[in-house]
């Protein structure tokens, strides 16, 4: 296999990496990876290559994880607009409610 072929077979397999993060990796499995990369980079003595790879797989982990939050965030907010607009909704029935009883 010539350096070229393995640099695709690298290229091919990285690609499928990703491609599995982005469906299956969890918050808490890329967190903790992304927490070991980060360690890994401070303590140095990788080649300039490595710490390159390990940069562009914490930058891979962040955005999964930043994926993961602004998921749980539109959820919540999902959440928390659904609960206001029961409130309201509830608060607008207690109204009609009152009015009825004031009527009678």
């Amino acid at each position: 296999m010539s350096t070229d072929d393995r640099g695709l077979a690298d290229d091919a397999r990285v690609e499928t990496t990703r491609e599995v993060d982005r469906v299956e990796m969890g918050y808490e499995d890329a967190r903790a990876e992304l927490s070991d990369v980060v360690r890994r980079l401070e303590s140095g003595g990788q080649t300039l290559e490595e710490s390159l790879a390990l940069w562009q797989r914490g930058e891979e982990l962040a955005e999964i994880c930043e994926r993961w939050l602004s998921g749980a965030t539109a959820r919540l907010n999902a959440v928390i607009a659904a609960h206001e607009k029961g409130s309201a909704s509830a608060h607008s029935d207690e109204s009609v409610a009152d009015n009825r009883s004031h009527q009678t």
